[in-house]
């Protein structure tokens, strides 16, 4: 999508795509990271299609203190916790990794995010003392079970307080370069991971750059909502289905994770400083506009500034989280 009428060169007919379904068990997540070394649980062709089921990362344990009746918590949770005992260093559980059959380094992975679907009808949102960005002022620890209501993509946050329901995956990512090993889940950083985005939705396609043979993607950290910048550590943390095809991109040679949603091109910045995490997301689309929509550096950062909206996604997260985002409506074509 990102390179006009390349896009339809890559596609693969739905006559030679296969679609399978991944389910969250012990034996198909990675617990607290992404790794250069990863194993595949599932490997795929270009074009290929992938139901993935994803888990809240919560224990059983503490969603019931909260209030949910013991009958509501799913039997996948309590299977992976008991049954995953290689954890860490980061706490999100993952499903997959995935491997695409020809991916290699330098290439680039085009994630087209079909469908998100809720897995259960309840999310939670916690904080604890030494995570959140005020938790100075909170130095204590609470978690809040919120209802979904499926039928008008709803939360009942308080009486009198309904949020509107916008489920996407905070974490989707690659495996890093061989010189990260296995990587934190919590920081965002080249590999995608813990972006916590919330423009990720259905109908987004997210660009990243392949670090390791079969690219091994991964996901989870549902969030059924979130606001820019994720304050308190969580999200509407959820547990959701996620439908994806990817695309083998061999014509395209990110550095960096961008996305395309269906209105806006979208760059992406992370580092632990904000200014620099914005610097990094302002260079990715000069650099988009250069090399994929023919503008010279002068005109492509004054678009930038003219017509970019920056957002702070996460702060929360030791790398914060800077996307830039371009309305496609400027071009003509």
């Amino acid at each position: 999508m990102l390179c006009g009428g390349v896009l339809t060169a890559v596609m693969v007919s739905s006559a030679m795509a296969s679609e399978y379904e991944l389910p969250a068990t012990s034996k198909t997540v990675a617990w607290g990271h992404y790794d250069f070394d990863g194993k595949p649980v599932l490997r795929v062709r270009s074009g290929d299609t992938v139901v993935v089921h994803t888990l809240l990362t919560s224990s059983p344990t503490a969603l019931e203190r909260a209030g949910v009746a013991p009958a509501d918590v799913e039997p996948a949770l309590r299977e992976v916790f008991a049954g995953v005992t290689d954890r860490g260093p980061g706490g999100h559980v993952l499903t997959g990794p995935i491997a695409v059959e020809g991916a290699e380094p330098g290439d680039t992975l085009e994630i087209r995010i079909l469908k998100i679907d809720l897995a259960i009808p309840y999310a939670y949102n916690g904080f604890r003392y030494g995570l959140g960005l005020l938790t100075e002022d909170f130095p204590y620890a609470r978690m809040k079970i919120i209802p979904l209501d499926r039928k008008t993509m709803t939360a009942a946050f308080a009486p009198g307080v309904t949020l509107p329901l916008h489920p996407f995956f905070g974490s989707m990512g690659v495996a890093p370069p061989a010189a990260y090993g296995r990587y934190d889940s919590t920081a965002p950083a080249v590999l995608g991971g813990n972006m916590d985005d919330k423009a990720l939705v259905a109908g987004t396609t997210l660009f990243l750059p392949v670090n390791a043979p079969g690219a091994l993607f991964q996901v989870g950290d549902g969030h059924a909502g979130q606001g820019d910048g994720e304050v308190d550590v969580t999200a509407l943390e959820t547990s959701l289905v996620g439908t994806f095809q990817f695309i083998l991109r061999k014509d395209l040679h990110l550095k960096y994770p961008r996305a395309e949603t269906l209105t806006e091109y979208i760059s992406m910045g992370f580092d632990d400083d904000l200014s620099i995490a914005t610097h990094r997301a302002v260079r990715e689309m000069v650099d988009f506009l250069v090399t994929e929509k023919g503008l010279g550096r002068d005109d492509a950062y004054m678009l930038a500034s003219v017509a970019g909206d920056l957002h702070v996604t996460e702060v929360v997260d030791r790398n914060k989280g800077v996307h830039m985002a371009l309305p496609k409506s400027v071009f003509s074509h």
